[in-house]
């Protein structure tokens, strides 16, 4: 009897994926390759086609780089930036997540309270940074006005050339802008924990506070990390609000490495070969930061039940060899 030929699908699915295979290999490795490759040649200079590559020192650009004390500056200001915008930006989110997933009781109007949340997040950067120009304007502006009418200032401020204040206001406005989409990650990730742990708490007597610290955070572990890394690339890729708010000013307070980036390529020489190299810095920087926050933020107990998995496969591996002597 003749066996039934099987038809073979895996074959549709790569056909399938091909679009995106090919969008990605064209507008994103392509891109990252050649951002590299430039980082060790001399191109500079609008418009230029010809370059070459630097054999006799090919790290110079990135020696460079890590020499400027530009860069050092621009990276100090985008850690201490992202630090102390997503600390107040978690807490916030987890805060607001425990009170949207909280069963004790139902908060009315709670899907308005959630739109108005992650509004924020999909006003577009140029809108917001206008928004704040005008609040915090010198001499006249709507913040200026209330200080000086209810006697907190006897003069108006110029809040914006204080690079302390000014600092403090992108980190307010990064914070704003995130919080709500953080608070969505973090809903979502609690309300995929199964309803009987909870149950299980509550026969058990534990309190709200109890049932957060002791149910809710150590199964939402891999939506932190997943927030925690997320933010990180997008702390470490800060651009929008520093440029179109300040420009990086005042006195590069708000200057962060893709500002600096930004500078380097398309402000006055047109250093294409050191903006690429500076890239490749924080590229390698982002990658290792988020190794050692998946090295950190691992499941010890899942790594612990591995390694015994291991042992005992290896002992009945011995053990079959054993007896076939």
């Amino acid at each position: 009897m003749k066996k039934k030929k099987r038809v073979g699908y895996a074959k549709y699915g790569y056909l399938f994926s091909l679009p995106f295979v090919i969008a990605f290999a064209v507008f994103s490795l392509y891109p990252t390759l050649y951002t590299a490759f430039i980082g060790f040649t001399d191109l500079k200079g609008i418009g230029k086609t010809t370059f070459h590559f630097l054999w006799h020192d090919p790290f110079l650009n990135f020696r460079t780089i890590l020499t400027s004390p530009t860069f050092l500056i621009a990276l100090k200001n985008t850690l201490v930036m992202w630090i102390l915008n997503f600390i107040p930006q978690l807490a916030l989110a987890l805060l607001l997540a425990a009170w949207f997933t909280n069963r004790r009781f139902k908060i009315p109007g709670e899907g308005a309270f959630k739109v108005l949340f992650y509004m924020p997040n999909i006003i577009t950067a140029a809108t917001v940074a206008i928004l704040f120009n005008a609040l915090f304007g010198y001499p006249m502006g709507p913040v200026n006005d209330l200080l000086t009418r209810f006697g907190i200032l006897s003069e108006p401020y110029n809040f914006l050339v204080k690079k302390n204040v000014a600092r403090g206001i992108v980190i307010f406005i990064q914070t704003w802008m995130w919080y709500g989409y953080t608070m969505i990650i973090l809903i979502s990730g609690v309300l995929g924990i199964s309803p009987d742990i909870f149950d299980a708490a509550e026969v058990d007597g534990a309190n709200g506070w109890q049932t957060f610290w002791r149910v809710t955070l150590p199964n939402i572990r891999t939506i932190l990390l997943f927030t925690l890394v997320t933010s990180l690339i997008g702390g470490l890729n800060m651009f929008d609000i520093p440029k179109l708010f300040l420009l990086g000013g005042p006195d590069n307070a708000t200057l962060t490495t893709n500002v600096f980036i930004y500078n380097q390529a398309f402000s006055g020489g047109y250093l294409y070969n050191r903006a690429a190299a500076a890239s490749m810095i924080m590229f390698v920087l982002i990658i290792l930061s988020s190794a050692v926050l998946f090295y950190l933020l691992r499941d010890k107990d899942e790594e612990k039940l591995r390694r015994i998995e291991k042992a005992e496969a290896k002992k009945e591996r011995r053990a079959k060899k054993e007896g076939a002597r």
